[in-house]
């Protein structure tokens, strides 16, 4: 275990007020360990050093975690290195986490990051809704899908809203641009069919812009 990386890790978390445990920093070690070494074969990741790691990739799964309940089921869609779903599943080991990428070179080196990192968790080389629809296949059912830098909003809403049905919700992180994407997607009807609410913002570091966290439910049919 990379314990030097594991110290930083701690103390940059602590530095930006995020609530870290040393078994987690010491699992955040391991990770960023084997995603950096994959990265230099495959581009996976720009956060290469523990500052960005920690204050973006981190950050960002620090926010998301608080808004899951206990044993939720979750799928990170289009997951590229791990992010946030291996984080996720290291900050909060009562998780259900699955990860999936449609490309199928990433989704190989996740399935190695996560064995390196010393994590059981299932990675599936298959676009989110397949992912979802196999799920409920075999009578099981994604409380949440938690997407990053995947797509613009109306195109996830394309994607996933004839699914609305078979999972929970979506908690989708977007960028300074999201009233913006909302707006797209009200213009193209999808405000008729699901709901979009903001639960959460957060900094950027190193500049003026915020993420924020949008949950995505479908609106129950009118009668």
């Amino acid at each position: 275990m990379p314990e030097p990386l594991a110290r930083s890790i701690a103390d940059e978390a602590g530095r930006l007020g995020l609530e870290v445990s040393a078994e987690s920093s010491r699992r955040l070690a391991a990770y960023a360990a084997s995603l950096w070494s994959w990265n230099e074969r495959l581009n996976l990741t720009r956060h290469t050093d523990v500052h960005t790691f920690v204050s973006r990739d981190v950050a960002d799964a620090a926010a998301i975690e608080p808004h899951l309940a206990r044993g939720e089921h979750v799928l990170d869609v289009g997951t590229g290195g791990g992010v946030p779903g291996v984080m996720l599943a290291i900050l909060r080991p009562d998780l259900r986490v699955e990860l999936c990428d449609s490309v199928a070179k990433k989704a190989r080196a996740v399935s190695a990051i996560v064995a390196e990192t010393g994590l059981a968790l299932p990675v599936h080389a298959a676009a989110g809704q397949a992912v979802v629809a196999a799920a409920v296949a075999r009578g099981d059912r994604f409380d949440t899908l938690v997407v990053r830098a995947v797509a613009p909003l109306v195109k996830l809403l394309a994607w996933f809203e004839p699914l609305g049905g078979e999972f929970g919700r979506m908690l989708v992180i977007k960028g300074p641009r999201w009233e913006e994407e909302k707006g797209e997607a009200r213009h193209k009807g999808f405000a008729k069919r699901v709901t979009v609410r903001r639960i959460a913002a957060w900094p950027i570091r190193g500049g003026d812009n915020e993420s924020v966290l949008l949950e995505i439910r479908p609106k129950p049919p009118l009668r």
